[in-house]
């Protein structure tokens, strides 16, 4: 087994320690760790696992498909949209989601108004800083990955 095949299964076990927990999974790292790639990489184990695949939603703020929110009230109208119709756990993942204004309100709301299991990654390293640090407070897990 390969460095990268060990160091990926060493973060899907992590996952799945926490999976369908309270706290929010947090990925950091630089923008050439692969959180990105190990997001992807557990939604296809969710699905693997038996979750309905609508359930999973996958949202990149890298994609032009999202370049038109930029704060948390758009990705508020976003996400009610997706989950609305939708029943038992949503799995929802936020990749570069520093990219929207305030929004830490949203993932708080989130994790208070949803049947959820939350995940979102960024390349900022004040991400973990200020205001998610206080809104989250013992609500959030950091999963630091590395190159």
């Amino acid at each position: 087994m390969k460095k990268n095949e060990i160091k990926r299964e060493t973060y899907l076990e992590k996952l799945e320690d926490f999976k369908d927990s309270d706290f929010v999974k947090v990925f950091t790292g630089s923008r050439k760790s692969k959180k990105t790639s190990l997001l992807h990489i557990w939604a296809d184990e969710l699905e693997k696992k038996g979750i309905n695949r609508d359930n999973i939603i996958f949202i990149s703020f890298e994609s032009p498909k999202y370049y038109s929110i930029d704060n948390y009230i758009d990705l508020d109208k976003i996400v009610y949209e997706k989950t609305k119709h939708l029943e038992g756990t949503i799995y929802l993942f936020f990749d570069e989601i520093q990219q929207v204004e305030q929004w830490e309100k949203s993932i708080n709301g989130y994790r208070v108004c949803l049947d959820c299991d939350i995940y979102i990654s960024g390349s900022d390293p004040n991400l973990l800083s200020g205001e998610l640090a206080s809104i989250l407070a013992g609500r959030y897990i950091t999963i630091r990955i590395s190159s």
